[in-house]
């Protein structure tokens, strides 16, 4: 059973405030009454009330500043404003300070009732949507990044337990892999979700806009600067700031970006006021920094500001078995979008998918599936609404492995083998666009990944004899396994898409 509502009565004029109160209580109200904004205060303190009545003039002390006062400690409460000498004036600053509604006295006992019972109905249904909002928010920026990989899985743990603290995050990853969902992640399920989340491309501008795009500038800083500009490391204050691609900053904006991240202070381009902000940074980039800094293309000390954690997102390639569902994710957002009528991809399709070595990880495979539901002109899609690369129709046969040498050449369930002519020391157009855009080490694996899988089928997942048949000891195989996500048991149950031969 729900408890009555509780009601405050804040009032100078002691007659009517205990004439008022003993109406109340009949009603059914628990009514409580103070004779000036000090006590109504300390009874708000005391105890949990759903709605005051306030009257704006209680002696020496202003009514609507008590409401303020009162509405800033206990914003979940609803406020009536009662008066004698109301005017439009003093309504609209009753509404502004926080009241619902302002009843002038004499107070008719049917008008105070309904007013009463609106104002906690609204606060009611108010109090229910920030919950509900709450509840949005601690869900917001996860639900468009879908996985069933265990490191995501990971990830999304270590998003949970960072997201409050205001230490620098490094998110580092191949492009396309979603840094920048990682970031809006980490903003909405902190506690700064309320304030602005703002990104920052450092790639796209040079060094001069860079600084007076993070830092702000005053007029007549430079040649074209005819107003004063905030920066963005102001305009997150309160909230979150990612700086994306961040290996590309010079060594002067280094400078700067140290001193900022170590003092939250900062002077605007031209300008000697020092400016003071509460921002969390968070940071991306698709460079191995450690290398840049050995290289000494990035400073050391900043290095370390912005490592504290290190959010490393794996590449597509790493977590076939998540395709399936991010294709049906971005099928049914195209296909709505497009206002098309499409069932999916066949298992063909899908298979040929699986295979591909995705360069441009979980971007690309979103062109590709809005690509297939444009052209596509059946509800079912094939591996021929596929692009060449991917489908090996009209094309090279596509397969995770890059064609280094016909040593290395693979055979696809579906289609013949690969063409093997050419030297041995050449790649085929196919093999340079699969590994267009990658690391030498990224490339070498994927052959390396590719072998250790087959050989693991071949033999029942029995590592002890699959080390056998690759003639390596077991625990270089453990390695291995581990360094190319080869560990994760699911892997057992992924359809068989590839044979080496």
């Amino acid at each position: 059973m729900e408890s009555a509502p509780s009601i405050l009565l804040i009032d100078d004029d002691r007659r009517l405030a205990e004439s008022m109160a003993a109406w109340l209580v009949e009603l059914g109200y628990r009514t409580e009454v103070a004779f000036c904004g000090k006590s109504g205060q300390a009874c708000f303190q005391a105890g949990r009330f759903d709605l005051a009545i306030v009257d704006l003039r209680l002696g020496d002390e202003d009514g609507i500043d008590v409401i303020q006062r009162l509405r800033k400690g206990h914003p979940d409460a609803a406020f009536l404003a009662i008066t004698g000498y109301a005017s439009p004036d003093t309504a609209v600053a009753a509404v502004r300070a926080g009241a619902m509604d302002l009843l002038t006295k004499p107070i008719i006992d049917d008008e105070l009732k309904l007013a009463i019972d609106r104002a906690i109905h609204q606060n009611q249904i108010a109090s229910e949507n920030r919950r509900l909002r709450e509840q949005l928010d601690r869900r917001a920026g996860m639900e468009n990044i879908l996985s069933h990989d265990y490191r995501m899985l990971k990830i999304f743990d270590v998003i949970d337990s960072v997201a409050d603290a205001k230490a620098s995050v490094l998110v580092t990853g191949e492009n396309g892999t979603g840094k920048s969902m990682i970031a809006r992640a980490i903003h909405h399920r902190s506690k700064r979700r309320g304030g602005p989340l703002i990104e920052v491309a450092c790639g796209a501008l040079p060094d001069a806009l860079l600084e007076s795009e993070l830092f702000g500038h005053v007029a007549g800083a430079y040649t074209g600067a005819n107003t004063d500009r905030v920066g963005k490391f102001e305009a997150a204050d309160g909230g979150t700031l990612f700086l994306d691609e961040i290996a590309t900053a010079t060594p002067a904006m280094q400078v700067k970006l140290l001193r900022v991240l170590q003092e939250f202070e900062f002077e605007p381009l031209g300008s000697s006021e020092t400016k003071r902000v509460d921002t969390r940074v968070i940071f991306a980039t698709n460079e191995d920094l450690g290398k840049a800094v050995v290289e000494d293309r990035f400073r050391q000390d900043l290095f370390y500001r912005i490592n504290v954690v290190n959010i490393v997102l794996p590449a597509l390639r790493q977590r076939a078995g998540d395709i399936p569902l991010l294709v049906d994710h971005f099928l049914r957002e195209t296909a709505e979008a497009c206002e098309r009528e499409v069932e999916g991809f066949d298992r063909d399709a899908l298979n040929a998918m699986q295979r591909y070595a995705w360069p441009g990880n979980v971007r690309q495979l979103e062109n590709v599936v809005e690509r297939a539901v444009l052209l596509s002109r059946s509800s079912v899609l094939t591996r021929e609404d596929l692009p060449p690369e991917i489908s090996g129709i009209g094309s090279d046969a596509i397969c995770e492995i890059p064609d280094f040498a016909p040593e290395s050449r693979v055979h696809v369930s579906a289609g013949s083998p690969l063409d093997s002519a050419g030297p041995a020391d050449a790649l085929t157009p196919r093999a340079a666009q699969q590994i267009s855009g990658m690391t030498l080490k990224a490339a070498l694996e994927l052959p390396e990944r590719q072998i250790i899988l087959q050989s693991l089928r071949a033999n029942g997942w029995n590592r002890v004899a699959t080390a056998d048949a690759l003639d390596i000891n077991r625990t270089t195989l453990y390695k291995k396994m581990k360094r190319l996500g080869l560990d994760d048991p699911r892997l057992q149950y992924a359809p068989e898409t590839v044979t080496v031969t």
